[in-house]
């Protein structure tokens, strides 16, 4: 398999789920891309690098974890504030078209992005990726019980937070 064949097929197996990860983690599009591109820069110039990976996906959401890491904390060494960006406001759903779908899907996002940046990934990972604690910990290079508390506390804020418009639809 050539290198260009590889790294197409790699694309195609991966880059959609690396994408919402990476989405739903930076909340910014934009940085989202550049980190895709960033890894698949990186899978090009070392094209061996996957060869002898047991899991795939959780390599590369372990590697796309670390790239959008290395993001905040060079970010954080230039003055910009992690937080205020996770705060902001991206759409991880597709566009509903009706209101009650499209206010639920905003609340929902405003409930991700309320969740500290490691109870978010794992939670992003869990519901919309639909990985076990085991690969979510392989991936992210945890310990199984710590991707589960992660997972419980995230979904015990999120819970919380959209209690309120559960009761409302109920």
């Amino acid at each position: 398999m050539s290198p260009s064949d590889f790294l197409a097929r790699v694309y195609d197996d991966h880059a959609h789920a690396l994408f919402g990860f990476l989405l739903n983690f930076t909340r910014d599009e934009t940085d989202t891309k550049d980190l895709l591109q960033e890894l698949f820069v990186k899978l090009a110039q070392q094209p061996g690098l996957l060869e002898a990976v047991r899991d795939e996906r959780a390599y590369l959401i372990r590697l796309a974890h670390n790239l959008a890491i290395d993001l905040m904390r060079r970010r954080a060494t230039r003055g910009k504030n992690y937080e205020q960006l996770a705060a902001e406001s991206a759409s991880i759903f597709a566009p509903a078209v009706e209101p009650d779908e499209q206010a639920f899907h905003q609340a929902l996002v405003a409930a991700l992005g309320e969740l500290p940046p490691e109870q978010r990934a794992v939670v992003h990972l869990k519901l919309w990726e639909g990985l076990t604690f085991e690969a979510i910990a392989e991936a992210l290079d945890l310990l199984p019980n710590t991707v589960a508390s992660r997972y419980r506390y995230g979904l015990d804020k999120m819970r919380d937070r959209l209690r309120l418009l559960y009761e409302e639809i109920k």
